[in-house]
């Protein structure tokens, strides 16, 4: 069953149990569409099998030698020879079937730690806006990171080191049940038998101290994100200490939950030792009483204290490969709970595709019905807002701050659906058409603009990835960014820094016209674009933008109504409703809310205008 993400936090859903994660992951494991894979994976079974079957032999081998070598035994000079050969044979097949083993493994364990993470990114992708605003994005990056590397870290320690102890264990107590008799076997059986269940139990308990760790690291990380990308925020307010002590509350609390998680492990690993220990004195003192009853050679007792000891090595190492695995289920767990999160906003079986560049068909027309909409079911924004945008024309929404103008643009590219009415583009109910579809049919340029941190080609080309350069410089030219990037040491080479602090505003803002239209859109929204610009800035950005809004079905959502006037339609939205539409002349003739906030914006323009004389 999928789970929704409704609440505040890191990673969404009840806790997976681990049988759920490993038959979440066998999919990936054994894939139907890839049968070098499943070759692979039974390829390395086999050499598993051979493995083992080798380390299984070599301590017969071993014993038949020692006794030809005692007084007692025959072709002292022949037998021990050919059995030495054999023994090296043999310990050169375990070890050789073992790293053929590991290498044919390797490609299957490091596609699947890819597939994994690649799927998990993706879906991170289809998520609802809704799902990323209520979630920390360091806490969502470093789940995957820790559930990619706890993928690899079972299949490494199950493939490699659970499942040929098991097999071995099986066949060491067939073995011991043949050559000597079901004592042997039951107490060598028995003895493990404890150990695994010891180990399980403890290991088990364990897990939570591992869970409160994973929950108090992703706490820090979150917090040391969140404060790196409000550097600026956390300068203008001098809490660089307040910062500081909150990520080292998590930290202390990462700190406690480590020091509980590394003691807890010292006393498994004295637990282990001691059960292994008794099963191993048991045995060898059984095997000594048979060889001085003269019931058994030297030989068998060699026999039987090597398969101990070969027994001993891997089941010591077991409960660090259990505990690993259980630590990397644990992490696989929190990847797989976002795998698990649903889709809020899904494409309709069949849906159309919109066609999406103006070059190709055109501007397109938009019609709001009735819509309603709010972000929580208890609280309203849009009541049943109605509008249209002919093809080609440009209609601007203004209003109050909280009015539900943004809100509009979100409901365009379908970041959200609406709770009531429709949304119709040529025609058409928008979610009859794909998303992937839809948005390549708009484009944005918002109020704060976050370009990539890399260079300003780059950033250009993201509008169209693969664009040529004179598209991506023509795209600038348009934008009027073109001459500034000229003057910089590495032109469009020139990198941007960290969500693009390296350029001012209104060249960022510059920059996001650019990619808009390269990406040339039918649709174009201007979501507050110059509000957090200078009056003068503004003014050199608007020639931009009245040449990417040219012959596109335009979308003006203005805080600054001086950036309206030519438009052919104004609403004014307040409290979720139209109260006011027309032109900006006829607007202003009614004397209403528009009238009242034109007056208002231009006293204070004025009063700038003044202030900034006088400190000129």
């Amino acid at each position: 069953m999928r789970v929704m993400a409704t609440s505040r936090g890191v990673l969404p859903g009840p806790r997976r149990s681990s049988g759920e994660t490993i038959r979440s992951l066998l999919p990936y494991l054994w894939p139907k569409d890839d049968p070098g894979a499943r070759v692979r994976v039974a390829l390395a079974g086999v050499f598993l099998v051979l493995a083992k079957v080798a380390t299984v032999y070599i301590p017969i081998v071993y014993a038949r030698a020692v006794d030809a070598l005692t007084p007692k035994g025959a072709a002292v000079a022949a037998v021990p020879f050919a059995l030495i050969v054999a023994y090296g044979l043999l310990r050169l097949a375990s070890a050789g079937f073992g790293e053929m083993r590991d290498a044919v493994f390797a490609r299957v364990q490091q596609r699947t730690v890819r597939r994994v993470a690649l799927e998990t990114f993706r879906h991170m992708h289809t998520l609802s806006l809704r799902f990323h605003l209520d979630r920390q994005t360091g806490g969502v990056s470093r789940a995957i990171e820790r559930g990619s590397a706890g993928i690899e870290q079972v299949l490494r320690f199950a493939v490699f080191n659970i499942v040929p102890t098991i097999f071995e264990l099986v066949l060491v107590t067939l073995v011991l049940w043949r050559l000597f008799d079901w004592r042997f076997a039951l107490v060598t059986f028995g003895a493990v038998a404890v150990y695994v269940g010891f180990t399980l139990t403890f290991a088990t308990w364990r897990v939570r101290f591992r869970q409160r760790m994973n929950d108090r690291d992703t706490e820090a990380q979150s917090k040391a994100v969140d404060s790196l990308l409000n550097y600026e925020t956390v300068k203008y307010f001098g809490n660089e200490a307040h910062e500081a002590k909150r990520f080292d509350d998590a930290l202390a609390a990462y700190e406690r939950a480590a020091v509980k998680s590394q003691v807890t492990l010292n006393m498994l690993n004295i637990g282990q030792a001691a059960i292994i220990s008794l099963g191993l004195a048991a045995v060898m003192l059984m095997a000594g009483q048979g060889v001085t009853s003269g019931k058994m050679s030297v030989g068998k007792f060699v026999l039987a204290n090597t398969y101990l000891l070969q027994l001993y090595q891997p089941l010591n190492f077991l409960g660090f490969a259990y505990n690993t695995i259980k630590q990397g289920l644990v992490d696989m767990e929190q990847m797989f709970r976002l795998l698990a999160v649903e889709q809020e906003v899904q494409d309709r079986p069949g849906a159309a595709v919109l066609a999406g560049h103006l070059e190709d068909s055109g501007p397109c027309r938009i019609e709001f019905e009735d819509v309603r909409f709010g972000y929580q079911p208890e609280r309203e924004i849009l009541k049943g807002v109605s509008f249209s945008v002919p093809a080609g024309h440009k209609v601007a929404v203004v209003g109050p701050t909280g009015a539900g103008k943004s809100t509009i643009s979100r409901l365009l590219f379908r970041f959200y659906d609406v709770n009531g009415g429709r949304i119709l583009i040529d025609g058409r109910d928008l979610r009859d058409y794909t998303q992937a579809s839809l948005r390549a049919a708009i484009g944005v340029v918002p109020q704060d603009t976050v370009l990539f941190n890399d260079t300003i080609r780059y950033n250009i080309a993201y509008g169209r990835p693969g664009a040529t350069e004179d598209r991506i410089e023509h795209a600038a030219r348009l934008a009027q960014v073109h001459d500034f990037v000229l003057r910089l040491p590495d032109q469009y080479g020139a990198r941007v820094g960290e969500r693009g602090l390296k350029l001012s505003g209104g060249e960022k803002q510059r920059v996001a016209i650019a990619r808009t239209i390269l990406k040339d859109p039918r649709l174009l929204i201007l979501d507050e674009a110059t509000s957090a610009l200078d009056t003068s800035t503004e003014r050199d950005i608007e020639a931009a933008l009245r040449a990417v809004s040219a012959r596109r079905t335009t979308l003006v959502i203005a805080h600054r109504l001086s950036t309206v006037v030519d438009a052919d339609e104004i609403l004014v939205l307040e409290d979720g409703r139209i109260v006011e539409r027309g032109t900006h002349r006829a607007l202003l003739a009614e004397g209403g809310l528009y009238a009242r906030m034109w007056a208002l914006q231009a006293e204070q323009e004025a009063l700038e205008a003044e202030e900034a004389e006088v400190e000129a």
